[in-house]
């Protein structure tokens, strides 16, 4: 599997490692289709070498994965509206005559 991208200014494709986030302009090959890639007259193929070692995942990944997960799901905490001021919708804000 492979990423390629395409530089246009530079008539280059890039092509490299699987990325891990999806861009625009950037598309995903298969070993098959990344081996077979030729560019067009006039422009540059770069191969970048995959690395070896795919990322291996620890347990820190894992916590720090459900911890992200934990603090999504909270739901907001709500303070109580500063002294003189009521609530508070949009923009606009609702202040208390000082006579009451």
């Amino acid at each position: 599997m492979a990423t390629l991208t395409y530089v246009y200014a530079d008539s280059t494709a890039v092509l490299g490692p699987l990325a891990t986030y999806a861009e625009p302009h950037c598309y995903d090959l298969c070993a098959e289709h990344a081996e077979r890639l030729t560019a067009p007259r006039g422009w540059e193929v770069v191969r970048l070498a995959a690395e070896t070692n795919p990322l291996r995942r620890s347990s820190d990944d894992l916590e720090a994965l459900a911890n992200a997960v934990r603090e999504a799901a909270r739901p907001p905490r709500q303070s109580p509206p500063p002294d003189g001021e009521g609530g508070r919708r949009g923009h606009l804000r609702v202040l208390r005559s000082p006579d009451s």
